[in-house]
């Protein structure tokens, strides 16, 4: 471990402490004959900055908080790079937890942030959190906070998102238009705001091509919309609804449930039951039949919010305003073989 200090370099050089700090940090009134002398100093011995006195002296610790519903995800996934990828460009490092979904976790999570002394903290919150007293007190103790994914339009900070509303209206209207008539929707929790739009726009296209909304076609993914509920809703929906010809998923991990038990039925896909997905997650190109799902730019989704984060983070520094933003980035409907009919 390497334990030079400053006044060691100082004793090597014969010159003051003061001249020494002063020449690293590039003040103009230190020669650049001492300034040259002292940076070759440094490399002799092998000098590293205390990364905590650094911290207690700027009042940064130069670390983002992230905290995630789950890493399992691709979508996640995918956000996380963008994210890692704009904090190292500009010179930070990331910490990253898990809610499993969970409030009460997600509560601990934002508090370890907190201890942690986090510059900010980009947040997607848990299926479970309809109470942001713990997002709204880490704002009030002038930590920025970005929300992405699922958001709370209650919480006064900046956000990225897609229009979700949008998107599901957009997947079903595409569905219609193939000739599908009676869709299914398994959809998610009733808390997150993204869960809530993908039914508002599930059920408005319906309403748009003058096909009744039957309430009875809506599933509830109750297993923080994994491949189980896919599976599991669809068996109950083969069971309740004969001449369901068409399934709109809450996401690709959903969907995949559902073609596979389609599949282990042997019921055809699409001729029989057509599935759409969300999120364009990988595996959505190498199940059989390949899924359409709209596309989520989960890369981009990540490295913007975590650009508007470190600008907040600047802003507050230099005690200038902080105007937040609600950025809403484009989807894509992706077409593949789950949903077009021979």
């Amino acid at each position: 471990m390497n334990d030079t200090r400053l006044i060691d370099i100082a004793a090597a050089l014969g010159i003051s402490v003061t001249t020494v700090s002063k020449a690293l940090k590039g003040y103009t009134d230190i020669s650049e004959n001492t300034r040259a002398r002292v940076l070759e100093m440094v490399a002799t011995m092998n000098y590293k900055p205390n990364a905590n006195a650094v911290n207690l002296r700027t009042n940064e610790t130069k670390t983002l908080g992230v905290v995630i519903p789950t890493m399992v995800h691709h979508f996640f996934s995918s956000v996380l790079n963008g994210i890692i990828d704009e904090a190292e460009n500009r010179g930070y490092l990331v910490i990253i937890l898990q809610s499993n979904e969970k409030y009460e976790l997600e509560k601990k999570q934002i508090a370890l942030l907190q201890q942690k002394r986090v510059d900010g903290i980009l947040i997607s919150l848990s299926n479970e959190t309809d109470d942001f007293s713990h997002i709204n007190d880490a704002i009030k103790k002038n930590t920025p906070v970005v929300l992405f994914d699922k958001i709370a339009k209650l919480v006064d900070c900046s956000k990225v998102v897609i229009n979700d509303r949008k998107a599901a209206y957009d997947a079903v209207t595409y569905l219609i238009n193939k000739g599908y008539k009676k869709i299914a929707h398994f959809r998610g929790s009733y808390t997150p705001q993204n869960s809530i739009d993908r039914f508002l726009g599930y059920k408005k296209a319906l309403e748009d091509h003058n096909i009744p909304y039957d309430p009875t076609l809506v599933y509830l993914c109750d297993h923080n919309s994994d491949f189980e509920d896919g599976y599991d809703n669809a068996q109950k929906l083969v069971a309740e609804h004969k001449d369901v010809d068409a399934i709109f998923a809450i996401t690709d991990l959903v969907a995949i449930g559902i073609i596979k038990y389609l599949n282990d039925m042997h019921i055809k896909i699409p001729e029989q039951i057509a599935v759409f997905g969300f999120s364009n997650w990988f595996m959505s190109t190498v199940i059989s039949p390949k899924l359409t799902t709209i596309d989520q730019p989960g890369y981009d989704i990540g490295q913007r919010a975590a650009s508007i984060l470190i600008n907040e983070i600047a802003q507050i520094k230099e005690h200038l305003p902080v105007i937040h933003q609600t950025i809403e980035l484009p989807t894509l409907i992706i077409e593949r073989e789950s949903t077009i009919r021979n």
